[in-house]
């Protein structure tokens, strides 16, 4: 499967597009204007209780006080607070995290308000950016994801990812990060850091701790609400976590960010650093790659699929509904259950690919075309688990309901990626309300007598709807169009036009030339 990352770099921010073999599967929206991102660190204050939540709310500088639970505290949250309180006092045996003691881990099922008060300071990570009315998730179990490495400060456990599956390459990765991991700093080891030597693995943990020791260097000079460190950008974000061997291409029509991306590459995989290129040509970047036409025909409340088939797709703030509609397929003479299997089928495909496009979250509930076979029910199953098993975002499958319904739930961390695909109504101008149509012959006329009278144009055409058309011209010689010739002494041509709205019509003068009334 070719991937290729389309970034189009705008005035208001960054939207990076991900094809996979020519399909767009993901979209990123980066505006300038937000500043708060997944993996920010801050340093914030504690600004209400709620015991009933266990949970607090943080002051982060965001307009909405950002949310933190117990369950998100983290086991090492002791040691996290020891650390911040030493190193906002200015003691100097917090200087250096590798030869502090940690304190006993956090109990599983306590109490949040015996473990912090209102108006403390904390340390404290996002975990999910404000969505709706909401504000921002945080967390104090505090990491920092790399290229081939996750740095956990506070810990000394070293954990590795489940899809590495070689024993013997299990044990070399963990006895190699043993041999180079400072104290107190746990690991967790990526996919992709599977066959990786020691200099790699050496180079991307080294750049983990340094994002720490900004924090150590920081902590003494800051005051609350303060922002310590910056996940990197989106862009160099996705680069980071997707960038695999058929990566086929990153375009981007921005030189300063081209060198950035460039440089970042370098720095994290150099036999691919060719794989970026700068976009030069006039077509805007997202129409050469047919990224636009596909947002257009994606994005809307009713997403068509082929043979006829669409989806409805209705989102609230906590859940999204599919609804499995087989059009034109319906009419198909095959059997019943043949045929709303087929539908089904074509369904998951667009479904999958739409719960990662639009990043939809929460639960999510897909009516399919109803089968009554148990086993063509797995089947639709085990195809929707395969195809989202390509999707990084946590996410759960329940079995088909006998009323063949479908259960997932979907991690969210962003909002809902939504496009207003509607525009505005060129007959009412989006007032909900037009002229009323018994009146839309007199106003021709109307119109029609001033051109004459007034204009004195000797000779119009006007085009109208067919509808119209038909209504003007009916009895020919006894027809409203032969007796307004009659009545102003004119020659008028009739034209009728199928675009046109019922309501709509236009006069030319004797050169074809449009006249604005």
């Amino acid at each position: 499967m070719n991937k290729d990352l389309i970034i189009d770099v705008k005035d208001l921010g960054v939207e990076i597009a991900l094809l996979e073999d020519k399909q767009l599967v993901e979209l990123h929206q980066e505006k300038d204007e937000i500043s708060h991102l997944v993996g920010d660190i801050y340093l914030g204050t504690v600004k209400k209780i709620m015991p009933g939540l266990n949970a607090a709310f943080v002051d982060v500088g965001h307009e909405k006080d950002a949310f933190l639970h117990y369950l998100d505290l983290g086991l090492h949250f002791n040691s996290l607070d020891k650390f911040t309180r030493n190193s906002i006092s200015g003691d100097p045996n917090s200087v250096s995290l590798e030869t502090m003691k940690l304190e006993t881990d956090l109990e599983k099922n306590g109490k949040l308000n015996n473990v912090i008060k209102q108006g403390q300071i904390i340390l404290v990570q996002i975990a999910k950016e404000p969505i709706s009315t909401k504000g921002p998730r945080l967390t104090s179990e505090l990491s920092f994801a790399g290229r081939f490495l996750v740095l956990i400060p506070f810990s000394n456990k070293i954990s590795i990812s489940s899809k590495i599956k070689s024993v013997e390459e299990r044990n070399r990765l963990k006895r190699l990060i043993q041999s180079i991991r400072p104290n107190n700093f746990g690991v967790i080891i990526r996919t992709v850091a599977e066959n990786k030597n020691v200099a790699e693995l050496d180079a991307d943990l080294k750049n983990l701790v340094s994002k720490w020791e900004i924090i150590q260097k920081k902590l003494p000079k800051s005051l609350p609400p303060q922002k310590l460190v910056s996940e990197i950008d989106k862009s160099s974000a996705i680069l980071r976590d997707l960038l695999s061997d058929d990566f086929t291409n990153v375009y981007v029509n921005n030189l300063e960010m081209y060198e950035d991306l460039k440089s970042y590459i370098k720095s994290i995989s150099p036999q691919k650093v060719d794989l970026v290129r700068n976009y030069k040509l006039q077509t805007p970047i997202f129409e050469q790659f047919g990224v636009a036409n596909q947002i257009r025909n994606s994005f809307g409340k009713v997403v068509t699929i082929r043979s006829g088939i669409y989806l409805v797709i209705e989102q609230t703030e906590a859940m999204c509904v599919i609804d499995v509609n087989s059009g034109h397929r319906s009419k198909s003479s095959q059997d019943q259950e043949e045929n709303a299997m087929m539908v089904n089928l074509e369904a998951v495909d667009e479904i999958a690919r739409q719960m990662r496009l639009r990043d939809i979250g929460g639960i999510i509930v897909i009516d399919f075309i109803d089968v009554n076979i148990a086993t063509n029910r797995k089947i639709l199953y085990d195809k929707m688990t395969e195809l989202m098993s390509r999707d990084k975002a946590r996410h759960t499958i329940l079995p088909l309901s006998k009323f063949c319904l479908m259960q997932i739930t979907r991690q969210r961390v962003r909002p809902v990626i939504t496009f207003d695909m509607s525009e505005i109504c060129p007959v009412c101008g989006g007032s909900g309300k037009i002229k009323s149509s018994i009146i839309i012959v007199d106003e021709i006329e109307n119109d029609l007598k001033y051109l004459v009278q007034e204009q004195n144009e000797k000779s119009l055409t006007i085009i109208v709807h067919p509808f119209v058309h038909a209504y003007l011209t009916k009895g020919f010689l006894l027809s409203r169009l032969k007796k307004w010739e009659r009545t102003y002494k004119t020659r008028i041509k009739l034209i009728e036009d199928i675009n046109f709205s019922l309501l709509e019509y236009h006069f030319l003068n004797s050169n074809k030339d449009a006249i604005k009334l």
